[in-house]
């Protein structure tokens, strides 16, 4: 059976003179036209692994938008067996000036669709175009992420000595899960970090705001002690973050996180063709409550009322 090698990359998008526009690659040596990807090493996240090969194929600094359809194939390794590709794609808008072109990339073209439709040179790629195509025409690919957060795995509470269980700490591996979660935060551009006031919590996204030199609010409805004295505000700060529109992630508890998904629930845009399986995706995340340390990601178009949600993925430690 062929081994799975798994691969992330990106469909760079922009909009100029209100035409659509992608991003292709050039690789001399395949003498292919294709997107932006490469493999995923060894303890990195699928979306780190975007961001990080379209900038070193690119020179571009990309921030994730939806996630578009995956490509599974068969490569030959270097022994000459079959290995099983996977490649899983987002939808990205290009933040930042452009830098150097990795050795295995020679030119980048910006084309419109129809172009980059004629250009690719596999027509597995143009499952992703048609996706990004679609979203545009939908008012579906310009979004903002609304990141929901578990905190990492903490101090046991039968090892912990102290009185005030909100000052319980991350233990080693969660630790270790922060740090790892700060450049998934990076990779979908969160600009906005709001928390419970609990030690767990704040550590939980202490390492992404300290490397994006950003503040986390603090709000004590999102704490469990908090979310039992007074249910229902935990959710408003749900409300609040889709009227703000701006890219941001919330952590909190697993009591207080089903709340939170029910909020993002209702606001699933009906006119999706796939709306039922989002809502499954998030009522199966509030049934979880999560994994301490997982991330959930919410792809957002809009603000105030007409904030929807439109995709939605989970990002596992």
């Amino acid at each position: 059976m062929p081994s799975a090698i798994p691969a992330a990359g990106t469909i760079p998008w922009r909009i100029r003179r209100g035409e659509l526009q992608v991003a292709l690659i050039h690789r001399p040596r395949y003498r292919d036209w294709s997107w932006p990807k490469g493999k995923v090493d060894p303890g990195e996240d699928w979306p780190v692994t975007a961001v990080r090969e379209t900038r070193e194929e690119t020179g571009l600094q990309a921030r994730l938008g939806i996630p578009l359809p995956d490509a599974t194939y068969t490569v030959m390794s270097r022994t000459g067996t079959p290995d099983e590709k996977r490649v899983r794609y987002w939808a990205a808008t290009v933040t930042g000036r452009p830098a150097r072109l990795a050795h295995e990339v020679d030119e980048v073209a910006w084309l419109p669709v129809d172009d980059a439709h004629s250009r690719l040179d596999y027509a597995r790629d143009r499952d992703q175009l048609l996706a990004v195509t679609q979203a545009h025409q939908h008012g579906w690919l310009d979004t903002w992420p609304l990141v929901v957060v578990r905190h990492a795995k903490a101090v046991a509470r039968s090892d912990y000595s102290g009185e005030d269980d909100q000052r319980r700490a991350l233990d080693a591996r969660g630790r270790a899960r922060s740090a790892a979660l700060a450049p998934v935060l990076a990779a979908y551009g969160v600009t906005r970090l709001v928390s419970s006031p609990s030690v767990r919590c704040v550590d939980t996204l202490a390492p992404y705001a300290a490397a994006a030199r950003l503040r986390i609010r603090t709000k004590a409805s999102l704490s469990e002690e908090g979310f039992e004295q007074v249910p229902h505000k935990a959710a408003r700060h749900v409300v609040r973050l889709l009227e703000r529109g701006e890219p941001s992630a919330i952590c909190s508890h697993g009591p207080v996180l089903p709340d939170l998904m029910e909020a993002l629930a209702t606001r699933v845009d009906r006119a999706l063709p796939r709306h039922d399986q989002v809502v499954d995706l998030l009522e199966q995340a509030a049934e979880d409550k999560l994994v301490k340390g997982e991330a959930l990601v919410c792809h957002v178009v809009g603000q105030d009322e007409d904030a929807r949600v439109i995709a939605a993925e989970r990002h596992l430690p």
